[in-house]
């Protein structure tokens, strides 16, 4: 038994003879037709097309519909008159560098906090409120910033630039707070309703 297992193996294919009765092939195929027949499907690239289309209709409605199911607002608009073209002058941050790095910080977080309000329904009242006061103060700072072309930089004028800054950004953080306040009220009034309703 020390032959080889190739060896053996290559002889034992020689020896065998495989063999069928004639027909046999055909015997067997003509009986799984019958044990298993083909059965005809419905019409599959109906349903492919129909189901493509309804994906298609539950991403347009995903990405047009809104997420939290509010209407578009209509925009606030901060100035009512038309922007005059403003001459060539100096500005507080044209004085030294220490008031461009002020006037840039309140500038930048006067602007971060408008572009973080979040208009609805709801609020739009507050906030229409509060814009036109800021309206009130940006025209005031451009009548300082030309009182200081005009007079030229005294302190005065200078502290009342920085004031005014200061102002417009107290005014957005009580906005930011009242509208807090508001969507908790909100949220609390929302859930009184659901308890009640149940």
């Amino acid at each position: 038994m020390s032959q080889d297992l190739r060896d053996m193996f290559r002889n034992s294919d020689a020896e065998i003879e495989l063999s069928m009765k004639a027909g046999h092939e055909q015997r067997f195929l003509k009986r799984m037709e019958g044990e298993l027949p083909v059965s005809k499907g419905l019409s599959f690239p109906w349903f492919k097309i129909a189901a493509a289309i309804i994906i298609l209709i539950g991403l347009g409605a995903y990405i047009f519909v809104p997420w939290n199911g509010q209407e578009a607002v209509e925009a606030t608009i901060v100035e009512k008159d038309k922007p005059m073209p403003e001459e060539k002058g100096i500005s507080l941050g044209d004085l030294s560098p220490d008031l461009k790095k002020v006037e840039d910080y309140y500038m930048v977080s006067i602007n971060l906090e408008l572009s973080q309000l979040e208009i609805s329904d709801r609020n739009k009242t507050l906030i229409d409120s509060y814009m036109e006061r800021l309206e009130e103060l940006n025209k005031e700072y451009k009548k300082l910033n030309g009182e200081l072309n005009a007079i030229g930089p005294n302190d005065q004028t200078i502290t009342a630039l920085i004031k005014n800054l200061q102002l417009r950004l107290q005014l957005l953080y009580k906005l930011r707070d009242k509208l807090k306040e508001l969507q908790t009220h909100g949220m609390q009034a929302d859930k009184d309703t659901l308890i009640r309703s149940v």
